[in-house]
């Protein structure tokens, strides 16, 4: 329960008070140290209280603290939107805008969206996630606890099956949903977008097959679509690579980012191609806090140490420790509950199933306690909240994140 002056909607996965935190470590106000696999979910890729953003930031509170964009440009939000344009791997020129969250970017993406193409319908993919705010609850493909209670939604949005070897849906499956949709329900011209992320997280980090991403961008490119990639959780990195959407073999029109764009500091942005971004009139776009000079100068300082050298070292020794790992613990009869590994590079997830192949979430509750209780902190994920989502730092040290790996493994050992 928390304390009555905070709302009792909001859930809390572990009931401890963090105190501080270093890299992949973390303190309780009782002076309990964890090992921290969950990042404030994916936002720190580089760590609690990284020596150059936290720099950065000291040095930005001391020149200008805040300035609304829609009022007099500041250099901070400047540099950083020339910084992602040059940072995003596509083949055409970008423009955007900075925002405050992940979800608000979204929200930008479908004006932009319905304003660039005249049309309204979205299309989304079962088991995203892109927020919590109204507009984004419709895209979600998850009822609970989401959509509970909320009442009719903003729309039209329609949902497909997730195709990826993680969640057994195949290419077919998804593309047959599709022609059901657009036999019975929308007229493909109605559409102006498909919104996906080519890594679930909130899903259970279940991969986009690239196959199906290839074939939707010329079936896009044919009929005049757009593509939203949301790579709020999967960018800056998680995947080994810059962007998630690489893996996949295509570029999006419009790309939502947020997370660990700025070590910590709340900030999202909506990037895609330039005319995109023009379509609405002046004044359509914007926000009092949007693109705050402490956030970017944040943001800046992360960018300056995410070269791809980098990202691939740490992005392929945590994959290699973690896929080693389960592997092995697979081999050697670890758990009965233990299930497939899903996701790509470091970003991982862990499913616990029970003997007759169906999630477990009583057995991941169980995990997490345990771990908590060793002085390890785990995230659930999936639809059915049974599997453990790893969203370790990518600077953690090959030691810490070892030792964190053996507590989860005692606690899968010890599961009944």
């Amino acid at each position: 329960m928390h304390p009555p002056s905070i709302s009792q909607s909001l859930a809390i996965v572990h009931p401890i008070t963090l105190s501080h935190g270093r890299n992949a470590e973390v303190w309780d106000t009782e002076g309990k140290h964890y090992i921290d696999f969950v990042g404030g979910i994916g936002v720190l890729n580089l760590g609690h209280c990284n020596r150059a953003v936290v720099e950065a930031i000291q040095a930005q509170a001391g020149r200008l603290t805040h300035y609304a964009f829609n009022a007099a440009a500041h250099e901070p939000y400047l540099q950083l939107m020339e910084r992602l344009c040059r940072f995003v791997p596509v083949s055409y020129p970008l423009a955007g805008m900075l925002t405050n969250s992940g979800a608000e970017a979204a929200e930008n993406a479908l004006k932009v969206a319905r304003g660039g193409t005249g049309k309204r319908a979205i299309i989304a993919f079962d088991g995203g996630f892109h927020g919590r705010t109204l507009a984004t609850l419709s895209l979600n493909g998850k009822v609970a606890p989401y959509k509970q209670r909320v009442g009719e939604l903003p729309g039209p949005v329609y949902h497909l099956p997730y195709p990826s070897a993680d969640s057994g849906i195949t290419s077919e499956q998804a593309f047959a949903a599709m022609e059901r949709l657009f036999s019975v329900e929308l007229a493909v011209e109605d559409v102006a977008a498909f919104i996906f992320e080519p890594v679930q997280g909130e899903g259970g980090f279940l991969a986009m097959d690239p196959g199906f991403a290839q074939a939707l961008r010329a079936f896009c490119d044919q009929h005049g679509i757009l593509i939203i990639i949301d790579e709020i959780q999967s960018g800056f990195g998680r995947t080994g690579q810059r962007f998630g959407f690489s893996r996949l073999g295509i570029e999006p029109d419009l790309l939502l980012l947020a997370k660990s764009i700025a070590g910590g500091m709340p900030l999202g942005a909506l990037l895609g191609r330039q005319a995109l971004l023009g379509a609405l009139p002046k004044g359509g776009l914007g926000g009092t806090y949007s693109g705050n000079p402490i956030a970017c100068a944040a943001a800046l300082a992360s960018l300056a140490q995410m070269s791809d050298e980098n990202l691939a070292t740490w992005g392929e020794r945590q994959e290699q420790s973690i896929v080693g790992r389960r592997a092995r613990w697979k081999a050697e009869g670890l758990s009965p509950f233990l299930g497939r590994l899903t996701g790509s590079g470091a970003m991982r997830g862990i499913e616990l199933i029970d003997s007759d192949g169906n999630p477990a979430p009583l057995q991941l509750t169980k995990v997490l306690d345990a771990a908590r209780a060793r002085g390890l902190l785990l995230m659930p994920s999936g639809k059915a909240r049974h599997i453990i989502r790893l969203l370790a730092p990518l600077t953690i040290e090959a030691e810490v994140l070892e030792q964190g790996l053996d507590i989860l493994e005692q606690c899968l050992a010890e599961l009944e």
